[in-house]
């Protein structure tokens, strides 16, 4: 196919990628077709792309790329606004061509995400974030549809907000669910009020509308944070205004605005003190305590009654001009203020020194205005109090009747314009932040009054700053100086001596400078020295002197031209210590040869005299170079090139120095580890040696110790043989006499037995004489033969084991012994037989 071909076929074709949908109108029916991707269709002749336009309502034909649009997507934390949906509130099926169904026409729908599909021909999607709300922040909501809004009452998405929960992207895990048992007034046009306090996310029904903050051009809206000290005013539809004082976050009505002042939605509390009250108009009853108000009582709250004062609703300002906060007056000691009684026209005087804070219900401070003659009179030849006073009478003429401006103020005005100061009594103050509230402005009709200005009257005031003085001569000739700071009136024929300096560099006497006043202390002096070197070289110095005045200050006067004298003096000393030097080594030594020449060489005490003037008591006690030239520039450009030689030179040897000065730190560095390492080597040698020494000490302790414990053990046994000796002679002596006791009665127990022994022996051998040999004989074998008996009887049974017969088996048991003479005669009988 040609190229031709195919770009003129692409150009029909529609491909749609997966969340794009297009709308084709059928050109031939008008029909409106929603072709959803993925998708590709060929588009016929009469197939138009379109687009909706959401402003006009209206399709609009546009180019197949520009018919191309993306899905209406709400994810999740948002949600879709939809108007004119579907009667089957189906959304077109993707993947394919989709004929317009039944549109809701002016319906409303909100579907909170996640959530995504192509709208209908004709419906219009609006995708909004949820709002995340901070515990100072609120939404105000709307019914616009109120069938629906009950009918969703319960679909709103609300998550509760958590102590101290910051601003979230995300909303919260728990949710609130809707009442729908408890469905309020859903009234169509009803406003409510969302609370950051409770909520912290929020998605409306579908019925309700969130409202647009049309000056922030914002949704959410952010609630008043009231300090302590702070208040606000919410002032609803019906006229009544509600006063909230902090701590508090405020969330208004939704019938409530907030009162503003200068874009300021919170106010400050009016802070008062003992010289200071506000005055207030009662425009409701209320109880206090067990005071009751009634409309129309005046009230004046200082800061005796009340510190810190909030407004109420029952209460108005009043206020003359721009004044909120009326402070007290300071009136000095001497003076006095006018002070009038409202009620009985009466003018009484406030006499000073006092801190006077009238009443405005019943007091007001008044001031007389001079005319021209009384001026003149009583200030004579004071121009500038003529004219002040001529214009405070202007200005207080000006407004008359129910429109007055106060005296006060129009002093203020007038001092401004003439540029005149003020008493300190007549100033007012004015209060950090603005009353706002209710109140009233007034005006005051005020009859003439009259300005008294300390400024004007008196002897003429002199005030002397600190480091001044001044010389004050009277007509009979006395003379006194002035030393500041100090304020001193001039007696009527006191009049202050002028004196005239020299001005200029150089200073000279061309043009003097007349004063009053003289620079006691820190005086500073320049002046420019030319001198000559004693090679004819001449040089130019810029000098500043600092100058102080000291002793008696009668003296400091007794020069008219201090200033000329102290340079020409000066001058001609330093000429004469430069000629004394070559140029190179003045240029060397400039600076040091000026100090010591001005100030003299510094003492043991490291501190230089300076230079004092016993003329008139000026002493110089410093002095600066601020420039030497030399008016031979080639000179100048020998000296500063050898200068620069020297410094090159001095940095060499410098640099030679330090790296002298690292070798020998690095060597000394070694040599101290060495020294360290031997001084711990021997300490650990010593320490060892000490303990030898001690451990042998120990144990020659423990020898001692034990040749003495030995030693006492031997002494005390010796010490006890003495007794032990004489206890054991004593025992021996008692065992000797026991034993000799018992062998005696022994011996006489064997007597007695050997007696008894030998009777018996004696009986015994007497029975023996009694029997014959030949009882013993029959006794002897008749004893024999009873005992072979019995032998032959126990061996019977081995003689029949062994063979042979009984008599050989016992012959040769009893072999060796007596029975075998008993056996061989036994047998030899039985053979005789």
């Amino acid at each position: 196919m040609p190229r031709e071909d195919r770009d003129r076929r692409s150009d029909r074709d529609l491909i749609l990628a997966p969340n794009e949908y297009a709308y084709l109108l059928d050109e031939t029916k008008g029909n409106v077709i929603n072709y959803v991707g993925p998708h590709k269709t060929s588009l016929a002749n009469t197939d138009q792309p379109v687009t909706f336009n959401d402003r006009t309502k209206r399709f609009e034909t546009c180019t197949l790329q520009q018919a191309k649009q993306p899905f209406s997507i709400a994810p999740e934390g948002w949600y879709l606004v939809l108007k004119n949906p579907a009667s089957d509130e189906e959304p077109p099926r993707i993947g394919t061509a989709n004929n317009l169904p039944t549109l809701n026409i002016g319906r409303k729908v909100i579907l909170p995400g996640p959530v995504s599909f192509a709208p209908w021909p004709g419906q219009m999607v609006r995708v909004i974030k949820g709002h995340n709300l901070r515990s100072n922040q609120y939404l105000v909501v709307r019914v616009y549809d109120e069938e629906a809004a009950r009918a969703n009452w319960g679909q709103a998405v609300m998550k509760p907000q958590t102590t101290g929960a910051s601003e979230k992207t995300e909303p919260a895990e728990a949710e609130i669910k809707p009442d729908v048992d408890d469905i309020p007034d859903l009234t169509i046009g009803k406003l409510f009020v969302i609370k950051g306090t409770e909520v912290s996310f929020y998605i409306p029904p579908t019925g309700i509308k969130v409202m647009r903050d049309m000056s922030a051009n914002q949704y959410i809206r952010n609630a008043v944070t009231l300090e302590r000290l702070e208040y606000c005013i919410l002032l609803d539809e019906d006229g009544n205004k509600r006063y909230i004082i902090g701590p508090d976050v405020v969330f208004p009505k939704p019938t409530e605005a907030f009162i503003e002042k200068n874009g300021a939605r919170k106010f400050k509390a009016i802070e008062l003190d003992e010289n200071s009250g506000i005055y207030i108009k009662v425009i409701a009853p209320y109880q206090n305590g067990e005071k009751s108000y009634k409309v129309g009582d005046e009230l004046f709250v200082t800061g005796k009654d009340q510190m810190i004062y909030f407004p109420r609703p029952e209460h108005a300002i009043i206020r003359y001009g721009d004044q909120d906060v009326y402070h007290a007056a300071a009136i000095p000691a001497g003076e006095a203020m006018y002070v009038l009684n409202r009620l009985s026209g009466q003018i009484t005087l406030q006499r000073g020194p006092s801190m006077f804070l009238p009443d405005p219900r019943t007091q007001v401070l008044v001031r007389r205005v001079l005319d021209s003659r009384q001026v003149e009179l009583w200030f004579p030849g004071n121009q500038e109090a003529l004219e002040y006073n001529m214009r405070l009478r202007e200005m207080a003429q000006q407004k008359q009747g129910d429109e007055y401006i106060p005296a006060q103020k129009a002093a203020f005005a007038l001092a401004e314009e003439a540029e005149i100061e003020m008493p300190d009594f007549m100033r007012e103050e004015s209060a950090d932040e603005g009353f706002v509230g209710d109140q009233f402005s007034r005006s005051f009709s005020f009859p003439r009054t009259i300005t008294l200005d300390t400024k004007y009257e008196g002897a003429v005031a002199i005030n002397i700053w600190t480091g001044y003085a001044m010389l004050v001569v009277s007509k009979t000739g006395e003379r006194k100086v002035i030393v500041g700071p100090k304020t001193y009136l001039l007696e009527y024929d006191e009049t202050l001596e002028t004196i005239g300096l020299s001005t200029g560099t150089p200073k000279s006497d061309d043009e003097l400078m007349k004063t009053v006043y003289l620079r006691a202390l820190h005086n500073k002096v320049s002046d420019v020295v030319e001198a000559e070197s004693n090679d004819f070289c001449k040089v130019e110095l810029h000098v500043s002197y600092r100058v102080n005045f000291e002793d008696d200050p009668n003296n400091w006067y007794q020069v008219e031209n201090y200033v000329k004298f102290l340079t020409d003096h000066m001058r001609s000393i330093l000429r004469n210590a430069i000629k004394g030097y070559g140029i190179e080594n003045f240029y060397d030594k400039a600076i040091d040869i000026v100090r010591d020449t001005v100030l003299g060489k510094i003492d043991e005490s490291g501190q230089r005299v300076g230079r004092l003037f016993t003329e008139n008591g000026m002493k110089i006690y410093d002095v600066e170079v601020l420039n030497i030239t030399i008016e031979d520039k080639e000179i100048a450009d020998l000296l500063v090139a050898d200068q620069h030689s020297k410094v090159k030179q001095d940095l060499e040897l410098a640099a030679q120095k330090r790296t002298q000065t690292v070798i020998e730190k690095k060597e000394t560095i070694k040599q101290n580890i060495a020294k360290a390492e031997s001084k711990t080597q021997q300490l650990l040698l010593d320490l060892e040696l000490g303990e030898v020494n001690k451990r042998q000490e120990v144990d020659s302790a423990k020898i001692d110790i034990a040749l003495a414990t030995q030693q006492k053990k031997l002494t005390g046994q010796l010490e006890e043989q003495t007794p032990l000796d004489t206890i054991n002679t004593s025992t021996l002596s008692r065992q000797k006499a026991k034993s000799d006791l018992q062998l005696s009665i022994a011996e006489e127990q064997m007597k007695h037995r050997m007696q008894e022994l030998n009777a018996e022996v004696q009986a015994v051998v007497d029975k023996a004489g009694a029997i014959s040999p030949e009882l013993i004989a029959a006794l002897q074998a008749f004893s024999d033969k009873a005992l072979a008996e019995k032998m032959a009887e126990s061996m019977a049974p081995l003689a029949i084991l062994g063979g042979d017969s009984v008599a050989d088996v016992f012959g040769q048991l009893v072999k060796g012994t007596i029975l075998e003479r008993v056996l061989q005669a036994k047998t030899e009988l039985e053979h005789e037989t």
